[in-house]
């Protein structure tokens, strides 16, 4: 009965897309060229143009003196497959079928590339831009897969050299970095860096956040090549968009809806539209990108969905956005089977998971790979003589049903406020607000697969 309701859903919302497109695309007089690049797992506070301090990325920044800086941008869910779904369909998880990770949308629901292509555009898509093979579904009508930035330095330049279309350009590029597995080489020195602070400092972790911040400054690379061969050959600057599809992966990051998980980078210039050297506080979502690009494009933006535009903040006409941001997690097939739904306001953040009886796990603490998560062996051998150590630990695998944070006085997210009584009734109005939600987002919390659980550590603590 759902789905046939949302596919009814879906129907009535592909029939008034197409009819606002059509009504609208005789009024366009220019449309921009977009450009849209995407990196893979790179939480927004490794950036210097965040505040970190870690790695210069001379092509990221410039792009932030060319154009405006979202200081609270966020995705939709922190898992590959369900955050590039929510991009490209501008609706939550529950909403467009992709909840877990390796899931995709229903196929009735309308994408952002045929939306564009009916507003006259050419599209094409580089790289990982959907998930995995998933990009043919999305519709795009060039698509190149390799995703290594090699490969994506030669597929790219021979398309735009020999391209000779005269519709304007939609153009997204994904990269792989900083996504594992990460290079056996780094030239960022792990012994002067510093760690974020829910990190446990180890020799290992050092050598494996030097590793991933290597990649992150092979990105930055690409990008100002990729600026360069745009500018080149597109007849104007085109609007250029910079994100990540959620935070990198080590603990408390991807897989987690603390904002080291969540939180993303955004950047986006557009000469003569977007004020350079600006930044905003707006709160934006990763589903909100696709009704802004509708707009930009010159369509009418459909009500039915769930992301709404941010032009306006673009234009420079308003500093605000959202007030809420919610964000919800299902889980990664057998790798961690954890649900996670969450509420930020201005100041407080609400997470609801549901099942705190489960042990929350990932590729990094079952796989501990030589080329990611092998770090976690040293957290493990530490924490049975170190309290700090322990308490870390048991903080990845073990969460509470609810974990409130003052992200004025706490910004990352250390202190669990939920038991505070000075705080309830915030607590109790944003659980309310946060049930509500998902019960209009017909929101099942739906356990995909079978769980282990917090009080069996033999089947998920790794074994010597």
């Amino acid at each position: 009965m759902k789905f046939k309701q949302f596919n009814h859903i879906s129907a009535l919302l592909a029939l008034g897309i197409t009819l606002l497109l059509q009504s609208c695309a005789t009024k366009i007089e220019r449309r921009p060229n977009i450009v849209v690049y995407l990196a893979d797992d790179l939480s927004a506070a490794d950036l210097p143009i965040y505040g970190g301090t870690n790695i210069q990325t001379p092509a990221i920044s410039q792009l932030a003196a060319d154009g405006l800086v979202f200081n609270r941008a966020f995705v939709a869910s922190p898992s590959c497959a369900p955050s590039r779904a929510a991009l490209l369909t501008g609706l939550m998880p529950a909403r467009n079928g992709a909840e877990e990770n390796h899931s995709f949308p229903r196929e009735s629901i309308l994408r952002l590339p045929r939306i564009l292509n009916q507003l006259g555009y050419q599209t094409a898509a580089f790289g990982k831009v959907a998930h995995r093979r998933d990009a043919v579904k999305y519709g795009f009508e060039t698509i190149n897969l390799k995703k290594n930035i090699p490969e994506l330095r030669k597929n790219v330049k021979k398309f735009l050299e020999e391209r000779n279309d005269d519709r304007p350009l939609a153009l997204f590029i994904g990269v792989s970095d900083p996504h594992v597995p990460w290079p056996s080489d780094a030239t960022v020195d792990p012994k002067t860096m510093t760690l974020p602070p829910k990190l446990l400092d180890t020799p290992r972790t050092r050598v494996q956040r030097s590793r991933y911040l290597q990649e992150v400054k092979d990105l930055d690379a690409y990008l100002g090549e990729l600026r360069e061969l745009t500018q080149h050959h597109l007849s104007e600057d085109p609007m250029f968009v910079f994100s990540s599809d959620h935070g990198a992966q080590f603990p408390f990051g991807k897989w987690t809806l603390y904002d080291e998980g969540t939180r993303v980078p955004l950047v986006v210039t557009w000469k003569g539209k977007v004020k350079a050297g600006s930044r905003s506080n707006a709160m934006v979502s990763w589903i909100d990108i696709l009704s802004t690009l509708i707009e930009v494009a010159g369509g009418e933006v459909p009500k039915q969905l769930d992301g709404r535009s941010f032009a306006a903040v673009l234009r420079g006409d308003t500093d605000s956005h959202r007030d809420r941001i919610f964000t919800t997690h299902s889980g990664d097939k057998k790798m961690n089977v954890y649900l996670s739904r969450s509420i930020r306001t201005e100041r407080y953040k609400l997470i609801f998971n549901p099942h705190p009886e489960f042990a929350f796990t990932t590729h990094i603490d079952l796989l501990l790979r030589e080329t990611s998560g092998d770090y976690f062996k040293e957290w493990l051998e530490k924490s049975k003589t170190d309290t700090k150590a322990a308490k870390l630990v048991m903080g990845h695998h073990g969460r509470p049903e609810l974990e409130l944070f003052d992200l004025k006085d706490d910004p990352h997210e250390q202190i669990n406020l939920a038991e505070n009584p000075d705080l309830a009734q915030v607590q109790r109005e944003l659980l309310a607000e946060l049930k509500a939600w998902l019960k209009l987002q017909e929101d099942e919390l739906t356990v995909f697969h079978e769980p282990l659980m917090l009080n069996a550590p033999e089947t998920w603590v790794p074994r010597k």
